[in-house]
């Protein structure tokens, strides 16, 4: 039985501008792009959320929701010092940590370094020193695997911690709404509610064939995890992400460009809102095209020199649009990803004049 923590910061960008300027303190603070720009919300502090404000939120409907936000640009340097502080914490406990993000990790203190067989008590210690190192708290989820800790952690937010006992587990998973169920998307929920699923128990019921059949590959995935089953281990990360995407698939085919474009303009926000979570900044962008009749094709444009915000990436990818026959022939899916990342990328970020000439 492994005794798994997962560590996730409290707001991490809003929290780290507000202990370094704490004028900011008890304000709506929004990190990402200027309320007048195209910008998308990279963190928003937890006073800024009892607006509605969340990540990935347009800049621009941010400031509608609340006008006195603190609109502040992003600092990478400064929170990767930060998440090198917290990572070292980690090391003293154990050496199998997963990094999702500067912000969160899962880590193993199955066999640890200090001799200690709660996993509570050794969460609870993490979180004591992050906060004496640091100044800023973090929340915490122990449980058996990474499933229950990935969603523990986010029960007691901001500043607390769950724990979810193996004789506990199933029961929790029963109650838990599917759309609370990592791995499930808004996409996801809508049509599993559409079968009756609601949460957990309902998930239960259905058989395996059923789940592979109208899920695909997650199929299995569901099946476990509705009865508290994940074997997924911690593993050590070594390499640079190659490649972050999006996509969509359309209910009914599109053959209106300016409909396409605003698809377009939705996709790259999300991949800048998981840039900025992840710090990843690459050089091309690749657009992903499958007309209706199920031909796919593949267009990309790279650069010398990072890409890193929203703009930027939305601009990239209409003009690899304009450059196909989409808004001529009717286009069932469209994705935008980002690749070519820089190992050196966080020493500087980088602003850049695009040849925007595909």
């Amino acid at each position: 039985m492994r005794k798994i923590i997962h560590i996730d910061m409290d707001a991490f960008f809003a929290s780290v501008e507000q202990r370094d300027n704490p004028s900011l303190y008890g304000y709506p603070v929004v990190v990402g792009g200027r309320p007048d720009s195209r910008g998308v919300v990279a963190a928003a502090s937890y006073e800024a959320r009892q607006y509605g404000i969340h990540s990935a939120m347009p800049c621009s409907q941010a400031y509608r929701k609340c006008p006195q936000t603190i609109f502040v640009k992003p600092r990478f340097e400064a929170y990767k010092k930060v998440s090198q502080q917290i990572r070292q914490i980690f090391y003293q406990y154990s050496d199998l940590i997963e990094p999702l993000s500067l912000d969160e990790a899962y880590l193993d203190v199955t066999q640890n370094k200090v001799a200690q067989g709660s996993a509570t008590i050794i969460a609870q210690e993490i979180r004591n020193k992050i906060f004496e190192c640091t100044g800023l708290t973090a929340s915490a989820g122990v449980s058996y695997n990474k499933f229950l800790a990935k969603i523990a952690s986010d029960i007691n937010k901001p500043n607390g911690i769950k724990v979810i006992l193996p004789e506990q587990g199933e029961a929790f998973i029963a109650e838990l709404p599917i759309g609370k169920f990592y791995g499930i998307g808004k996409v996801t929920e809508e049509k599993m509610k559409q079968m009756g699923i609601y949460k957990g128990a309902d998930l239960k019921t259905k058989s395996l064939q059923f789940l592979t059949q109208n899920f695909g590959s997650s199929g299995s995935y569901f099946y476990d995890v509705s009865r508290g089953i994940d074997n997924r281990e911690v593993t050590i990360s070594n390499g640079l992400r190659k490649t972050m995407s999006n996509e969509t698939t359309f209910s009914t085919d599109i053959d209106d460009l300016d409909e396409l474009l605003t698809h377009i303009s939705g996709l790259s926000k999300k991949i800048a809102d998981d840039c900025a979570k992840k710090d990843l900044h690459g050089k091309t962008i690749i657009l992903k095209v499958k007309y209706d009749n199920f031909q796919q094709i593949t267009r990309s444009k790279t650069f010398r020199q990072i890409i890193n915000d929203y703009e930027q990436i939305y601009s990239v990818s209409k003009n690899l649009l304009l450059n196909t026959e989409a808004g001529k022939r009717k286009v069932r899916l469209l994705g935008v990803g980002i690749s070519s990342f820089d190992d050196q990328q966080d020493n500087q970020m980088v602003q850049m004049d695009l040849d925007l000439r595909v």
